[in-house]
């Protein structure tokens, strides 16, 4: 879509560039955002509306460092909750490996999705959450061969390593996608002890899973180990359902009112 943009004379990409602020005039109304460019000079664009869609963590990130004289807590914070109720989408892997190759690296990330069964929240499962399971590519050769081999307990040496090595055209991941509750103290704040390269303050991420969320999961899994094993799979292993440590989602932080 960008080329289409950008052949119509009214688009224009500015890469490498990184916002600092968005300011407002006394009104506190919107008037130019404020970034520094490619070459390290900071720069304005005056605009008549801005579109913030930074994802979960750098969207409240700006929405705080535009703190005025109208916005002492931050644009579009006057409510407090710009930060709050940040969800992670909780993920819960399988690995299985087959006996012919499948060749997933060669296809789209997400080949195969499920949804139906486990989309709606069912009170019979005595806790909340609905989501569905994707088939997809694995980690790649380098992840593979390097840093972790996802399948559990194979060799990291020797012969039995190369072995495992050949088996990477053979496997495939089911990934669940599961809710994450909103809570208050799940949040995204600065950090004024941790600047980034021009100088604004850090992300500072605080994250606790909803037990929900991690029951859920389990059911996600399960289901997942069932469809492996029922297509043939020689091997299937899990990964550790706990407390979450990456993300990819990052989701709420900025809830939308009805007054504009």
């Amino acid at each position: 879509m960008i080329p289409v943009a950008e052949q119509t004379g009214r688009c224009e990409i500015r890469d490498r560039s990184t916002v600092t602020r968005i300011e407002t005039n006394a009104s506190g109304r919107v008037t130019r955002v404020v970034y520094v460019d490619q070459d390290g000079a900071e720069q304005a664009q005056p605009a008549k509306a801005v579109v913030l869609a930074a994802n979960g963590a750098e969207t409240p990130r700006l929405l705080f460092l535009s703190e005025s004289g109208q916005h002492p807590d931050g644009l579009a914070n006057s409510s407090g909750y710009v930060g709050q109720n940040l969800m992670f989408n909780y993920n819960p892997a399988v690995m299985a490996q087959f006996s012919e190759p499948l060749n997933e690296y060669k296809s789209v990330v997400a080949t195969r999705v499920v949804m139906d069964d486990f989309y709606e929240v069912d009170p019979a499962r005595g806790f909340y959450g609905g989501g569905g399971l994707d088939a997809r590519a694995s980690f790649g050769p380098f992840f593979w061969s390097a840093l972790d081999n996802p399948m559990a307990g194979a060799p990291t040496w020797g012969a039995g390593f190369k072995e495992q090595l050949t088996k990477f055209a053979h496997t495939m991941q089911v990934l669940g996608h599961g809710t994450s509750l909103p809570r208050a103290e799940n949040s995204i704040t600065l950090d004024e002890n941790l600047v980034d390269a021009w100088g604004r303050p850090g992300i500072r991420v605080t994250y606790d899973d909803h037990p929900d969320d991690l029951a859920f999961a389990g059911v996600l899994q399960d289901a997942a180990v069932e469809i492996m094993e029922a297509a043939g799979a020689e091997r299937v292993s899990r990964g550790p359902i706990g407390p979450s440590s990456v993300a990819a989602h990052l989701l709420g932080t900025c809830r939308m009112g009805d007054d504009p």
